[in-house]
């Protein structure tokens, strides 16, 4: 196993802090896998090849990331790339339980891939997917949160102005 990472993620939809996160793994890893999940327990907003091409559209030109999407288990999934580490983005300290739980978990179910923390800039470390779908619902402009493409995408499937 190289120096490869996988990023992985609903992306429902992306975000600045999701780029920031990407282009920080980008940076460190010689390869990253941004790894779109297809079953997830969050009632995604976007298919998952809505969510695939979204992510495409504003992480395509960064020379070593690649977005692929995956069902099942992230171990599993990871084992089969022959990749031994994952990232996961801290934005406050509220997601660290939730993401020390996930990777304690993962480190039992495959004790040699491991989990690095990255933790978006100071701007984006309020952003979340929930957050801006609520947002945008109510028809305020997101676009200070997430690319134009992205915004126009979430408005058309949301069916507001803004």
């Amino acid at each position: 196993m190289g120096r490869s990472a996988i990023y992985p993620g609903s992306f429902d939809p992306v975000t600045y802090g999701h780029i920031d996160l990407i282009k920080r793994a980008a940076h460190a890893f010689d390869d990253v896998v941004v790894a779109v999940a297809e079953s997830t327990h969050k009632n995604t907003l976007f298919n998952t090849q809505e969510r695939v091409e979204m992510v495409k559209e504003v992480a395509g030109d960064i020379g070593n990331v690649r977005v692929e999407s995956f069902d099942g288990l992230v171990i599993d999934y990871a084992r089969a790339k022959k990749i031994n580490v994952l990232i996961r983005g801290l934005r406050m300290i509220s997601d660290f339980e939730y993401e020390l739980q996930m990777a304690l978990t993962n480190r039992r179910l495959d004790g040699n891939i491991e989990t690095v923390f990255l933790m978006p800039s100071e701007g984006y470390s309020f952003l979340s997917s929930k957050l801006i779908k609520e947002v945008a619902l109510l028809d305020a402009d997101i676009t200070s949160f997430v690319p134009d493409s992205v915004a126009k995408r979430l408005r058309e499937k949301l069916g507001t102005k803004k």
